[in-house]
This record gives structure tokens, C-alpha cells and sequence, in this order.
């Protein structure tokens, strides 16, 4: 897949104001400060579509970035962030759930996760969420670029042992800065998109 053209078309807070374009969804869901805007722009090549920013916690609607006018990446607010008070995270939660709950146009979730760490606790929390929904997950593994190549074994094991995926989930390691992840993520988007249109 060459990406064409991308933009920013809705942001939601709410089930009414989500598109009513009928198009398959790829949510993006990670911890605050994971590099989610990073991944959206590398993916999209793209240099400020999704804003970065050090303050984690930026994103507080659910943003729906429309590529190629065929499918839509959906950034949510991101988790455990200490730093935000529990009554917004709560708030986030149910935005979150709300949407995992009501959108039959979502095809694939992508939970992206710092390849250098193992995965927290909120991130378990998370992949466990996303099954009681029972979403295919695809674990991205971000920031690729920082680890030396005799810990990455170790690092995929580690991350594997943690999560515990289930059938059917899987694993891409990706880098926003050498690319490395894009084309499998972009292919695994293209053909999920294929068979439903």
C-alpha cells in the first residue's frame, strides 16, 4: 500500500460524533508518552500530522486520522498516566470502551509497547481488556531503534512471556525512526481492508 493522502477528519468524544462513513477502523492503543504520534506519522509519512508532544497525556478525544479515503486510524487517549487526575482517567476509560463496544467497523487493534522495557502492568491491563472484547490485537514494539541487536532476542521473549498472546495476535517490531515494521503494518492493514470492501 502507498499512502496517498491522510488527514485529521473527526474528533470524537462521543458515539454520536464519530464518522458515518462506512470504513474499516485500526485502533491505536499504548501508555501515555509510548510514541503513538510517532507511529501514526512514520506510518503515514507524515512529519506533524499526529502533534508529539513531551507532555504526556495530550490526546483526550478519540481522533480518527482518514487515509487514502479507505480506512481510518483511530488514536485514543493514552494510559497510565499518573499525572492526569482519576476522574479524566475514568473519563478516557469509558470513551474507550464505548467505542470497543459499539464499532462494528473496527477491524484490528494495534497495541503499541516500548520494545526496550517489558510490558507494565497497564499494558497487560490493556491486552486483557482488548480480549474480553475479543479484538485481534497486533502488539507493535516501538522504538526498535534503541535496542542493540544481542537484547532484542531477549527483549521479544520477554514481551511474548508477559503478554501471553493469544491465537490469531501477533507481534511486529517497529522503529519510527528506520522505518523497520511499516510495510508489514501496512500490508496487514491493506489486507484486512481488501477483504471487507
Amino acid at each position: 500500500m502507498v499512502v496517498k493522502e491522510s488527514k485529521l477528519d473527526v474528533m470524537a468524544s462521543r458515539r454520536s460524533q464519530y464518522p458515518d462513513k462506512d470504513l474499516p477502523e485500526f485502533l491505536l492503543v499504548g501508555r501515555s508518552n509510548v510514541g503513538k504520534s510517532s507511529f501514526i506519522n512514520a506510518l503515514l509519512s507524515r512529519k506533524n500530522l499526529a502533534h508529539t508532544s513531551s507532555r504526556p497525556g495530550k490526546t483526550q478525544t478519540i481522533n480518527f486520522y482518514l487515509v487514502n479515503n479507505n480506512f481510518y486510524l483511530v488514536d485514543v487517549p493514552g494510559y497510565g498516566y499518573a499525572a492526569v487526575d482519576k476522574k479524566t482517567q475514568a473519563k478516557f476509560g469509558m470513551m474507550i470502551e464505548e467505542y470497543l463496544e459499539n464499532r462494528e467497523q473496527l477491524k484490528r487493534v494495534f497495541l503499541i509497547i516500548d520494545f526496550r522495557h517489558k510490558p507494565t502492568e497497564d499494558d497487560l491491563l490493556m491486552y486483557n481488556f482488548l480480549k474480553y472484547y475479543n479484538v485481534p490485537v497486533t502488539v507493535v514494539a516501538t522504538k526498535a531503534d534503541k535496542v542493540g541487536g544481542s537484547r532484542k532476542n531477549k527483549n521479544l521473549k520477554v514481551i511474548m512471556d508477559t503478554l501471553d498472546l493469544v491465537v490469531g495476535d501477533d507481534l511486529l517490531v517497529f522503529s519510527s525512526v528506520t522505518k523497520l515494521g511499516k510495510t508489514e503494518i501496512l500490508k496487514k492493514i491493506d489486507d484486512l481492508s481488501i477483504n471487507i470492501i
